[in-house]
Parts: C-alpha cells; structure tokens; sequence
C-alpha cells in the first residue's frame, strides 16, 4: 500500500505534468485532480499511471478536498501541478510526521529569480505576519507543499472550496492543537502562468478569502478562550 497519497490540483498542466509525475518520491500516488483542463492534462495524468479524479466546480479548495476524499493512504500531500515545486522532497516531510515531530508540514518557497511575482511574495508576507499573530506558528510561507496524516486532515471538516483552503487547514490545525511547522524548498519558475497569483487580481482574491478565513478564526477563538493551544 502506499503510504502517501499526493494530491495535485489541476488546471490546463499538460506541459508540466511529466515532469511532476517523474518526480514522486518512493510509496507514493498521485491523485491528478482536473478541474476542467481542455488541454489533455487528465489523459497524460491517466496514462502516467495517476489516479484522475474530475472536480467540475472551480476553485482550488474544490479540487484539493476532493483528492482528500479520494484519498486512501495514510498520509496525503498537496503540491502544485505547474512543477514549481518538487514532490520528491515529500519524503522528508513523512519523516518528520512520521517521529512525531509535526502534525502538518508546510514548504516554505525560497524562489528562485523570476519565479514568485512581487505582488504575490508581498501578499504572502502580509498574510504570513497575520497568521503568525492569530497562531503563534513561526511561520513565513502559507506554501502549496504540503503533508498531514489523512484522518486528521479529514477530521478537521474543511468548508472553504476556492483559495482561503491552505489557510484554513492551518487554522483549523491550530484549533486542534496541531503542531505545525515548515522546511525551506526551492520554488522554480513554473510552466505556464498561475491561475491565482500570477495575476493582481487573482492574488487579491486569494487575499480576500484568506482575510474571511483569519476573521472566522479570531471569532471562534473570542468564542472559545479556553480551547488548548499548541
């Protein structure tokens, strides 16, 4: 049995996906999630000996959760499909959850030049300051690379379907008293242009969403003063 299911969201990634696909680590799966690609992704994900899942609503916390619930493995990892981020390094991050050290493990993107927008890098240090003020998580990055434990991940109930849903499973995760942590992983230019932060408006909104996310938190917390803190 696999031990790590990877779950990789999808949107029009044909030129990439080779080179995703190449890249898993040892007793690992991919669960390609196409969230309507007209350019052939799900049949060159399907040929590589993926597990295809088609997710037809938009967003990409549609397509994440449903390669959770698709999931089987003990563990499940979320990484772009664009190849700006390497799956192999997942492995390091199983061993990690595995010794008990971390119940969610996050990459934190060093770019390479060219490889993270301006706009983009200064939203994520936005919102980097304001998770770490809402958790106490010495975080930098809210990073796509990603790994937890599959019935935890489940556990936690995640509503959020389009760009507050990294967010929110850190959030969630810190009201369970989750410990959370991050490792460097070089982020490298990706092949084609990002649907959400390769454009001002789309980062806006990954910002307006994460906001409503970081608001709902602060009001269960007021709510719940005496709930454990990891």
């Amino acid at each position: 049995m696999n031990q790590i299911d990877i779950v990789l969201p999808c949107l029009n990634e044909a030129a990439a996906l080779p080179t995703v696909l190449a890249a898993l680590p040892p007793g690992s799966r991919a669960i390609v999630v196409d969230n309507g690609s007209t350019d052939g992704s799900a049949e060159i994900a399907a040929a590589a000996g993926a597990l295809v899942v088609s997710e037809s609503r938009r967003g990409f916390g549609s397509a994440a959760h449903a390669g959770l619930l698709a999931a089987t493995a003990p563990l499940v990892a979320f990484c772009d499909a664009d190849a700006s981020l390497d799956p192999g390094l997942l492995h390091g991050f199983r061993t990690l959850v595995d010794a008990g050290e971390a119940d969610l493990v996050l990459g934190a993107r060093q770019a390479e030049p060219g490889a993270w927008p301006l706009h983009a890098r200064l939203a994520n240090r936005f919102l980097a300051r304001r998770i770490r003020r809402a958790t106490g998580y010495p975080l930098t990055d809210l990073g796509p690379l990603r790994l937890a434990r599959r019935e935890a991940l489940l556990g936690l109930g995640l509503q959020d379907r389009r760009s507050g849903y990294p967010l929110e499973m850190v959030l969630a995760g810190h009201r369970a008293g989750w410990r959370v942590i991050e490792r460097p992983v070089p982020y490298r230019l990706r092949d084609g242009k990002s649907k959400v932060t390769g454009t001002l408006r789309g980062t806006l909104t990954a910002v307006a969403d994460m906001s409503r996310q970081l608001r709902a938190h602060a009001a269960d917390r007021a709510a719940t003063p005496d709930r454990a803190r990891p």
